[in-house]
């Protein structure tokens, strides 16, 4: 087998295992709080964790997401691989969170870790991101409309700022919004919680 396929694959096959270690369920866990796949949402996210204790076990899910992208596919550039191999690394990182496979393939909705994964193309795409969520969070109070308005944006910015990672970067997002269906249909019929609810420590809806 071609040694590029291999490290390919590898690469590829190391994205998906550390996208699947569920750090809202570890980090619940270490904090004593209660599953976020069985209560609040019933999503293993930060904003659920933040829901169901607060900013600090949030933040350090948030962090620990972004790093599961970030990691396999700033290791994948620098070995040289090629933007559509990069894509495939980030998507089977955002898989692994998603449907991870140690955690009973109960993931999240990949936000986090497909910033991540999108974060080596360079700091101006992120920071681009970053202001598109926050403003669009500020001003509404939807974490999920925040984030499915800044993934919808990412194509176009990383035309601007790296167009070569364009198409890659499309996949990855597709996958993010059809993940994002269910919070699309709730916001439409205005059932979906606001950031900044109070906190849900029962079984989810």
């Amino acid at each position: 087998m071609d040694s590029h396929l291999t490290l390919a694959i590898l690469m590829t096959l190391t994205g998906y295992l550390l996208g699947s270690i569920s750090s809202a369920v570890l980090i619940c866990r270490l904090f004593r709080l209660p599953d976020p796949r069985l209560h609040g949402s019933g999503n293993p996210g930060a904003t659920n964790v933040l829901r169901l204790g607060g900013r600090i076990p949030a933040t350090l899910v948030l962090l620990s997401d972004i790093l599961k992208g970030t990691i396999p596919v700033w290791g994948g550039y620098l070995l040289g691989l090629s933007p559509w191999v990069l894509a495939a690394v980030g998507v089977a990182a955002t898989l692994g969170h998603i449907y991870p496979l140690f955690f009973k393939m109960q993931g999240g909705k990949g936000v986090a870790t497909a910033l991540g994964a999108i974060a080596p193309i360079g700091w101006e795409l992120l920071l681009a991101l970053a202001i598109t969520w926050f403003l669009v969070a500020l001003v509404t109070r939807y974490s999920s409309l925040a984030s499915i308005c800044a993934c919808s944006m990412a194509p176009l910015f990383t035309y601007l700022f790296k167009p070569q990672y364009t198409g890659a970067v499309a996949v990855l997002i597709a996958l993010i919004l059809w993940r994002h269906r269910a919070n699309m249909i709730r916001l439409y019929r205005g059932t979906e919680p606001k950031l900044g609810a109070a906190r849900s420590v029962g079984p989810k809806r």
